[in-house]
């Protein structure tokens, strides 16, 4: 197994760990905070993420031989962090958390739930995504209203490293942001006390509002951007494991996670590439340490989840509001695109899009998931009225 390893997979392991942390943690946090994490619970869920995406790519790499690599739910976050405060606090998201892992974890064990998840149109997955992602998509903006140099300075950076080499410029405009923050905020006396990990058991509390409007979404995002695009980024590089143990085992992480403030790990879809592609290696079965070696970063990344939280906690919201926004602008743009895509469910995709956008909420319940229900509800319609007029 030793001679497997290469200096190749070695670099492309860690630029997949790098892109992908630094990409989306603007996102998470911002997510956990949203619904009502303290900074020392949020730096707990890092951690827990962290820990969790890592230990579970090294076992599943090794136990597979294959690069299965694994991410925490940016959508997911992104879903949180449209979702503001719970009634609950922060128990009651850990409780909805609670109840995404175990869906996640059913869908392995249980083939039926996961061909459900999968018989939900395209068109109104992405719908419910775009609808989720569209309040962060327009922090860029807003950041630029607020801020205009420091805003400005993140988004040219952002821009013109994308017109370089796109993978890097989110890292870059992430890199910028700490900068700008270093050379304009003063340094939290919190930073150099939360070295050491410190993991916030929190005891969750389930209310039917959270688990509906909060663990089924971030459930139903999750597989439907995460770990179906995963596993098909692995069929395109010549890798088909079975699905159900995956699922089984990211669920299970996701439930070990979520006590201590983690929303959800799954099988990454945009990194996966890097670890499962040439880029890795020529040879496709030497490519799973390239996953191994990211499994290993993501883990030291963990440990340093207390003092990257309290830096990011001193930025202004609204800088770190824009990275994150900028990271999901392709994220965004796809999920559009695929929405209207087809004409025929286009108008119950754009329905879906708009009552999730809106942020409506009833019964405790988020838009998310009345924007499923309401375009759900149109193209059933829809479908019923072409089969009466055939």
């Amino acid at each position: 197994m030793g001679r497997e390893f290469s200096l190749q997979a070695l670099l492309a392991g860690v630029l997949a760990a790098v892109v992908g942390y630094a990409s989306s943690l603007a996102v998470v946090l911002q997510g956990l905070k949203a619904v009502g994490a303290s900074e020392a619970e949020a730096a707990s869920g890092l951690l827990a993420l962290s820990l969790a995406m890592g230990l579970c790519a090294i076992l599943l790499s090794l136990r597979t031989r294959l690069p299965i690599s694994v991410a925490w739910s940016t959508p997911g976050a992104a879903l949180l962090a449209s979702s503001g405060p719970l009634d609950g606090g922060f128990a009651a998201a850990v409780g909805a958390f609670l109840v995404c892992g175990l869906l996640l974890a059913l869908a392995g064990f249980w083939r039926p739930l996961g061909r459900w998840v999968a018989a939900i149109p395209a068109p109104l997955a992405n719908a419910m995504l775009a609808g989720v992602l569209l309040g962060l998509c327009l922090a860029p903006v807003r950041a630029v209203a607020a801020t205009p140099a420091l805003g400005l300075a993140i988004v040219v950076t952002w821009a013109l490293v994308a017109k370089w080499r796109r993978l890097y410029a989110v890292p870059a405009a992430l890199l910028v942001t700490a900068v700008l923050v270093a050379l304009t905020t003063p340094v939290p006396p919190t930073l150099l006390a939360m070295l050491a990990p410190q993991p916030q058991l929190v005891v969750p509390r389930f209310t039917p509002g959270a688990a509906i409007g909060i663990g089924l979404p971030l459930f139903l995002v999750t597989m439907a951007s995460q770990n179906i695009p995963g596993m098909a980024v692995l069929a395109v590089n010549g890798y088909r494991p079975a699905p159900g143990p995956l699922f089984r085992v990211t669920g299970l992480f996701s439930l070990v996670a979520a006590p201590f403030g983690g929303h959800a790990v799954n099988l990454a879809a945009i990194t996966a590439a890097l670890c499962a592609g040439t880029e890795a290696h020529p040879d496709a079965g030497r490519r799973y340490w390239a996953a191994v070696v990211a499994g290993f970063a993501y883990v030291l990344f963990g440990l340093l989840a207390g003092p990257v939280t309290a830096f990011i906690g001193a930025a202004p919201p609204v800088l770190i509001e824009a990275v994150a926004g900028l990271a999901l602008l392709g994220a965004f743009g796809g999920a559009l695109l695929a929405a209207v895509s087809v004409p025929a469910d286009r108008e119950a995709a754009v329905v879906t899009f708009l009552v999730t956008a809106s942020g409506i909420s009833f019964f405790g319940i988020g838009g998310a998931f009345w924007g499923l229900a309401a375009g759900g509800a149109v193209l059933a319609l829809t479908r019923w009225r072409g089969a009466a007029t055939a």
